[in-house]
């Protein structure tokens, strides 16, 4: 229904999923666990979530997740599981992000009922989308800022992720312009450290963006990590606009969607979602919140850049939850709303893990980041951006790096030294 935000659910219970999801649909609405006072017909039928479907699953022999309230009870198994789709009604949230997330997650993760809990997705209609912050750049923007009208935007991650003085920073910035790179980020620890802080790290690294796009009529993105309170936030993007950058990154989990709502109204700056800690969210696969939904949150908030780490890439996740979130962040999310957002792949990323990116997201429209895949190739960081060009180059046009590498000594280069570390 067009004023109903619809959210996907897989549970684990004990009980009869179709009555957990009656409570569930109660508890995040006008109800509790009994009726009370004052909740009429009229006023259910206004503010109740509806549920749309309850298709049981397989069940499970032990429960996922431990539970006092069934323990007391003595409830025994089996374990049932289920997905289930509950609507909820607009009007009873309004243009809130917060209380959005608080509705459609919130106290579901404490339930009784429960031994397992995943929010999956999070479906939204469009006149209610509209009424949150789009993208201010997204992937055109980006594009334009970079002036990369094509291919994959390439980039890199500061290393050593903490510890170089600001001078060092924007020394390293330069060596990294001059390597050909249209992207660079701050690491996630590093925002505002007293041996490179902000107010002279953004000056040091913009003297030599500058520099290098006076020299070469190109503009780098730099991405300054400014996580911090709002207040200071604000502060340190107005520094970068002041110094000439277009970008500025956010981590996400740590500052909250009020305070990354309240960036994005305040600076026409990019804005690169980092979402360091997400795991703590997800890697149960009955806890927590899917990247589905955790996007869709997100760029309700205004966000152009989402992390979706890279694939065979060095972290936990599974190469088909990378895929789906690149392909989540690229997708509109009501209809009729052009709204895609840039999907940042990193984490062990290098020439050699090109073509199992193309494969699977079948577009270029992305931010592909190598920290170790550029600045560790054996013939420096020039030759690890121009490695990963290369295999881009090839992929696109239906060609095997290792055919590719026959014309290329860079990407051999990279094939011969990073393919016998893996």
């Amino acid at each position: 229904m067009a004023d109903m935000i619809e959210a996907s659910y897989l549970i684990e219970t004990p009980l009869d999923p179709a009555k957990v999801a009656e409570v569930m649909a109660g508890e995040q609405s006008c109800g509790t666990f009994t009726r009370v006072h004052g909740e009429t017909d009229d006023l259910r039928a206004r503010a109740r979530a509806i549920v749309e479907s309850v298709e049981e699953l397989p069940p499970a022999d032990t429960p996922s997740l431990p539970n006092t309230w069934l323990e007391r009870q003595r409830t025994p198994g089996p374990w049932r599981r289920a997905r289930i789709r509950i609507s909820f009604p607009t009007a009873n949230i309004g243009p809130n992000l917060p209380t959005l997330a608080a509705t459609v997650a919130g106290n579901l993760y404490d339930l009784g009922e429960v031994t397992g809990l995943r929010l999956v997705d999070v479906k939204l209609p469009a006149a209610y989308r509209r009424q949150f912050d789009m993208p201010r750049h997204g992937v055109a923007g980006t594009r334009r800022l970079t002036g990369v009208a094509e291919g994959p935007l390439v980039g890199s991650i500061i290393k050593p992720n903490v510890g170089l003085s600001a001078e060092q920073t924007g020394e390293l910035v330069g060596t990294l312009c001059a390597a050909g790179l249209d992207f660079i980020k701050d690491d996630e620890i590093c925002a505002d450290p007293a041996h490179a802080p902000l107010a002279q790290r953004i000056p040091a690294v913009m003297a030599r963006v500058r520099r290098h796009q006076d020299r070469t009529g190109k503009h780098v993105m730099v991405a300054f990590n400014i996580t911090d309170e709002t207040d200071a936030m604000r502060r340190h993007a107005d520094l970068v606009e002041r110094e000439g950058g277009s970008c500025v990154m956010v981590s996400l989990n740590w500052c909250g969607y009020s305070a990354v709502q309240t960036l994005r109204r305040h600076s026409g700056l990019a804005l690169h979602g980092h979402r360091n800690g997400f795991g703590a969210f997800s890697r149960h696969p009955l806890l927590g919140i899917g990247f589905d939904a955790y996007q869709a949150l997100w760029r309700l908030a205004g966000v152009d850049h989402m992390h979706v780490h890279g694939l065979n890439g060095k972290f936990a996740q599974p190469d088909a939850e990378v895929i789906d979130g690149a392909r989540a962040s690229l997708a509109p999310l009501a209809e009729g709303t052009d709204d895609a957002v840039m999907p940042a792949f990193s984490s062990g990323q290098w020439a050699g893990t090109v073509p199992v990116t193309w494969e699977a997201v079948g577009t270029a429209d992305l931010l592909f980041m190598s920290g170790g895949g550029i600045m560790a190739h054996p013939d420096g960081p020039a030759a690890g951006v121009l490695s990963i060009r290369q295999a881009w180059d090839a992929v696109r046009a239906g060609v095997s790096l290792d055919v590719a590498a026959r014309d290329h000594a860079e990407l051999r280069r990279a094939l011969d030294f990073f393919g016998k570390k893996g």
